[in-house]
């Protein structure tokens, strides 16, 4: 037994150096003198803290490190020092290794970034994220280097792609993650590519039965695909090369995720939707000669094939705030089919499929320097230090991942805001001044309110007046984190004057009631009146909402409550909570690592019916509610919340029904709503809780909230309303 050992030992080590030597040959075009021993010593250092460790799958650790090198080296183009840090990306966190023992031996600049991607652990507030700590940790290091985002993508990447051997409730969390925040990171850094398999890689993970459904139906029809892209850019090569333009011209399938967000977006089976791959024309231009050949390239494809001139894209004049430059437009194909052309030069390919590093490559030549605009609102958006981890993430999801519009001021400049922003915001991006004091707009010359949703292309003057004042319902008024804060900062400003106020009267107050005014009673007199925090108390005191006889009530009952204390909810443990729910009849669903039963309450964003794959998630004041891994909200509870998410799986039960929604779609007929009753009422003896049907110029439209036992049952009930006549499409709904 024990030479097999050896030997495999042995072949692990001629494995992990074939990795090593495949990491230095996809480093090659970036190594200068003297990397090459800095990677060697890294490697080293990894190897030798990494020794004992295994991954889930048995693997030896080291394998992971040097993958994620590899996947920076290669796929996103970064030099010696990102490959000395993706070695050693864990060895702080894991081993005994410390900040100060890399800084020695391979510099300030390699420990910050290692510092960057090294995990907050220790005791923090238990009411924030860990996970919202750690990416706002990680962000505060991207202001000063952005290499550490690219690593930490480049390591969510592998980690992604070997997860199999995970556990269930890990994969999900991981997967969430990835698809809230990561996806969209890479998506915001130009890394198309990588966004790509991100988002596939969480779909396989939080919902792979449609994961499987279509990339089954992908493979089903590839010879076929690839005659028809063959067909369809044979004639456009040849014309392309007569005018004299060097280009490659080629078809590329669409991702997994993009294709079903589509089917999702227009409410479309998969056999409906059209652009399962895109066509790309490459050209090979000298810088001065890029726009005028990308435009030549659209003319010759549009007079081949009759363009869709609604779906025009041109970020060639104007390129995206990532960086992202190209032409797009949509073709009528020659068998009745809409294709998607993209049309860019080699450095315009090369900044979309590696984004950040590629743009740095070409930082000289490129005018527009978006990625440095938007580092600058990163830095902003971190400079607010008010603002908790978790709303953080959340302006930070909102802003910086959204799509821009861009803006005209009165004399002509141009300024990017995401799409969805107001006048209002328009204001406060010019200067706070201008924002605190804005009373409206005139947009395109003219008048409109400060809530006045702006579009593409708008012309935008400010209105302001002295006597204005920033308000809380501004709040719901604005999107972008700039002027939320600066809100948020001017209402707090005002707040803490209108406390002080509240203070002194306070005081007064208790000294006539012969009350000690000192923090201990202060603590009490607000949790009485079950106010957040003392300074709500002043405020609500100065507004006169507590009056004298309020506080005499106080008095009464204090006695009560010096021998209760203030219950604290938030800071039950999970098991806490766990104990204090169980019990009651329920075993129709296990919860928790041990699988019992335990009282909860099922989610009425999504539904869940047995069968789902679902997830507890445990609420400060309800317990535990499940809800379906493929909840519109679930990839935010568990990306945010993940400590509070626990595992949940259906039981074997008795006939249980739940509650769910189908929605019907057809050409209406005579007797259709009979047909359809019938299969649901006679057929399959399941009771509706409510049916509305809208027909309109001979189209059937209608929902029905209908009582099932599981997933098996819904399934067949949909078969069988699909053989009625006249029905097209069935499909379930979240509430």
């Amino acid at each position: 037994m024990k030479t097999e050992l050896v030997i495999d030992l042995e072949a692990e080590k001629q494995e992990i150096l074939k990795r090593y030597r495949a990491l230095l040959r996809a480093s090659k075009s970036t190594l200068q003198k003297g990397d090459k021993k800095e990677i060697r010593k890294a490697f080293d250092m990894a190897l030798e803290s990494h020794k004992d460790m295994r991954r889930k799958s048995g693997e030896p650790y080291i394998y992971h490190p040097i993958a994620v090198a590899q996947i920076a080296a290669e796929e996103i183009g970064l030099g010696t020092t990102s490959i000395v840090c993706a070695l050693l990306h864990d060895v702080v966190e894991d081993t005994d290794i410390t900040l100060e023992d890399i800084e020695r031996e391979f510099g300030k600049k390699t420990a910050k970034i290692i510092d960057g991607l090294t995990k907050i652990s220790g005791v923090f507030d238990t009411n924030s994220s860990l996970q919202a700590e750690n990416f706002r940790k990680m962000l505060l290091t991207l202001a000063d280097d952005v290499r550490v985002i690219l690593i930490k993508l480049a390591d969510r990447l592998h980690n992604m792609r070997t997860m199999d051997f995970m556990p269930r409730h890990k994969q999900l969390k991981i997967a969430s993650e990835t698809i809230y925040l990561y996806a969209p990171l890479a998506h915001r850094l130009g890394l198309y590519a990588i966004k790509s398999e991100l988002e596939d890689l969480s779909m396989k993970y939080l919902d792979p039965d449609t994961y499987k459904f279509i990339a089954k139906k992908l493979n089903e029809k590839k010879a076929e695909r690839a005659l028809f892209i063959k067909k369809f850019v044979e004639p456009i090569d040849e014309i392309v090369h007569e005018q004299g333009l060097v280009a490659d011209v080629y078809g590329r399938p669409k991702s997994i995720h993009s294709i079903w967000n589509k089917m999702k977006k227009k409410n479309i089976p998969f056999e409906e939707v059209y652009d399962l791959f895109a066509i790309r024309i490459i050209l090979d231009s000298a810088p001065e000669n890029e726009k005028a050949d990308c435009w030549k390239a659209y003319s010759i494809v549009t007079d081949l094939y009759r363009p869709n001139p609604d779906r025009l894209r041109d970020w060639v004049s104007s390129p995206k705030g990532n960086g992202y430059e190209s032409l797009h437009t949509t073709v009528m194909g020659p068998r009745g089919q809409w294709v998607e052309v993209q049309i860019r030069t080699q450095r315009m390919n090369e900044i979309a499929e590696k984004g950040f590093a590629a743009h740095w490559k070409y930082k000289e030549s490129s005018n527009d320097n978006g990625l440095d605009q938007w580092i600058q609102k990163v830095r902003e958006m971190l400079s607010n230090p008010e603002a908790n981890a978790l709303d953080f993430l959340d302006d930070f999801k909102m802003n910086l991942f959204s799509d821009e519009i861009f803006i005209f001021t009165p004399k002509g400049a141009l300024i990017q805001l995401p799409l969805g922003a107001t006048a209002l915001d328009f204001a406060f991006e010019i200067h706070t001044d201008v924002g605190a004091t804005c009373i409206g707009a005139k947009v395109n010359h003219k008048l409109v309110p400060i809530s006045y949703k702006l579009q593409n292309g708008d012309q935008v003057e400010i209105i302001t007046s002295s006597k204005q004042a920033p308000k809380e319902d501004w709040l719901n008024v604005v999107v972008t984190a700039k002027a939320k804060s600066k809100i948020k900062s001017s209402l707090k400003e005002e707040k803490r004057k209108i406390a002080e106020n509240g203070k002194e009267i306070l005081e007064r107050k208790l000294k006539s009631l012969k009350i000690t005014y000192n923090t201990d009673n202060i603590q009490k007199l607000s949790y009485f009146f079950k106010l957040p925090s003392t300074q709500e108390l002043f405020v609500n005191v100065a507004l006169g909402k507590i009056e004298l006889k309020d506080i005499r009530e106080y008095l009464t009952s204090e006695k009560e409550v010096e021998n209760r204390g203030p219950e604290r909810p938030e800071n039950l443990s999970v098991d806490g909570i766990k104990n204090k729910i169980k019990g009651g009849e329920s075993d129709i669903l296990l919860i928790g690592e041990d699988m019992q039963r335990i009282d909860y309450t099922l989610a009425a964003c999504c539904n869940p019916i047995p069968g789902d794959d679902v997830f507890g998630f445990i609420t400060v004041s309800e317990g535990i509610k499940i809800h379906r891994t493929n909840c519109p909200n679930a990839a935010q509870l568990m990306a945010n919340y993940g400590y509070r998410v626990v595992k949940a799986k259906w039981n074997k039960q008795q006939e249980l029904t739940f509650l769910t929604g189908l929605r019907i779609v057809g050409i209406d007929d005579v007797g259709l709503i009979n047909n359809i009753t019938r299969v649901i009422s006679t057929d399959f003896k399941v009771n509706m809780r409510s049916i509305t049907v809208d027909t309109n110029e001979g189209i059937f439209d209608g929902s029905i909230m209908i009582f099932v036992n599981d997933t098996e049952h819904l399934e067949n009930l949909i078969k069988n309303l699909l053989k009625v006549r006249g029905v097209t499409g069935v499909t379930r709904f979240d509430a």
